[in-house]
């Protein structure tokens, strides 16, 4: 035993001893960069390459790394200040994320530009964290909804849409395939759902549309990581006897809820994930159970893109992918890629009113709220057909883009609708009834953004 704990001791102090060493070579390369009068602007970048849900964790972070690598190979940086971006594994748990925002925010040589948690649990943590220390945070399709109102949230962007945007758009598809809204009345929605703050926050957008339309609205919770669900879709399937079910999963609970829907005899096209179970690790590991599934999206899935054909060309042939580039095209790749082209447009907006420098937080949050991504910007970033056109202010830190539905075919991801427009008075009305609960309860000042 003895020998053991001075061996357990010496790895510790050996790791402890690594890890030291890294975080200093980086922070030299980074001064010696800009020294040589190459300035470079520093991106945290809070992974989860590891842990429960690493198998989503992994393509979502190799998207963001390997446009941060296409913009400095390719393009030189963003007017000639590279990027600088490193990454910390969070494992998808809340107190390691805390830890990794304090030991990255003050790096580079202006501070970190943006922080993305990836995760409701680490958002939520980092709300008020980066508030007082002035740094943008980028929760892209996630977090707190009621943080699209910029004037409580100066600091937080959750564009291009929030849980009740997505929810918004389930219950109109809903309507769509019944022929209006005036159908859904008496119609039984379950709402399958993670037991944890990302997977209640549809629920009060819900509650809305379910007194305004009338349809019955029942809540299945799931603790995490969701491996038993039998009894939960019993529930839902001949107890409450649902028309349809929103699934508001992440990681195997999305597969495994496919096949216990599937056992139970529910339809798979009658149930429609948020974009966080709309992946191709979703759906997959359900095999035939999948097939007719249906999801959320914000973005296009596949590589037909002149965007990721450069990515092909200056990252990936080239050695320089962060993985091996078999999940390029993916769902979760794109999504990753998604928020990367947010952030690098962000701060190109930035850099045309402050100057083509390193930025500061605050300066890059200036950019978020400047942002305006026009079809022909689109366009020339090679993405036409990717995304939306998308537009933030002072107030609105969301965008409410129009959201699509998404079809597991049993080999791809195909459209199953159009673009459907959110219905955005009743959100932001929501949206800004939450929000000045919690300027109340915080004692925030509400910005006035006139």
């Amino acid at each position: 035993m003895g020998g053991r704990r001075v061996g357990a001791r010496s790895a510790v102090a050996a790791i402890m001893a690594w890890a030291a060493f890294s975080w200093a070579a980086f922070f030299c390369v980074a001064v010696r960069a800009e020294g040589r009068g190459e300035p470079v602007q520093f991106i945290p970048h809070l992974v989860y390459r590891t842990g429960p849900y690493a198998p989503t964790g992994i393509p979502l972070a190799d998207g963001m790394a390997d446009y941060f690598t296409l913009i400095n190979t390719r393009d030189g940086g963003i007017g000639g200040v590279r990027l600088v971006f490193e990454e910390c594994d969070t494992a998808y748990g809340t107190d390691r994320g805390i830890a990794c925002y304090e030991a990255l925010k003050t790096k580079g040589p202006t501070g970190a530009a943006v922080v993305l948690p990836l995760s409701t649990g680490i958002t939520y943590a980092l709300i008020e964290r980066t508030r007082a220390d002035r740094i943008p945070l980028f929760s892209s399709g996630y977090g707190r909804a009621d943080a699209g109102d910029g004037r409580v949230f100066p600091y937080v962007f959750t564009l291009p849409a929030s849980y009740w945007t997505g929810a918004d758009t389930a219950v109109t598809h809903i309507a769509r395939g019944l022929g209006g809204t005036a159908a859904l009345k008496g119609r039984r929605i379950a709402l399958v759902h993670h037991d944890s703050a990302f997977g209640r926050e549809p629920i009060p957008l819900l509650e809305e549309l379910s007194a305004r339309y009338g349809f019955a609205l029942e809540t299945f919770p799931v603790t995490p990581p969701g491996l038993e669900q039998k009894a939960v879709w019993l529930q839902v399937a001949r107890q409450f006897r649902a028309d349809d079910v929103l699934l508001w999963g992440w990681g195997v609970l999305n597969s495994a809820a496919l096949k216990e829907a599937a056992a139970v005899g529910f339809p798979a096209d009658h149930i429609i994930g948020v974009w966080w179970a709309g992946s191709e690790q979703d759906v997959m590991p359900a095999g035939d159970a999948a097939r007719g599934y249906k999801a959320l999206a914000f973005h296009a899935t596949g590589d037909r893109f002149p965007a990721i054909d450069a990515i092909r060309r200056h990252v990936v042939e080239r050695g320089r992918a962060a993985g091996d580039g078999s999940h390029v095209g993916t769902v979760l790749y794109n999504r990753g890629l998604y928020n990367a082209v947010v952030v690098v447009e962000a701060i190109r907006t930035a850099q045309r009113h402050f100057g083509a420098r390193p930025l500061t937080g605050d300066e890059v949050r200036w950019g978020f709220e400047s942002l305006n991504l026009t079809a022909e910007t689109i366009r020339a970033l090679g993405l036409e057909g990717f995304m939306a056109p998308l537009r933030i202010s002072c107030a609105d830190h969301e965008g409410m883009t129009p959201i699509r539905i998404q079809q597991w075919t049993g080999r791809a991801w195909v459209p199953a609708s159009d673009w459907i427009e959110p219905n955005r008075e009743v959100i932001r009305a929501l949206v800004e009834k939450s929000a000045a609960a919690y300027a109340a309860e915080k004692k925030i000042p509400v910005r006035s953004c006139r």
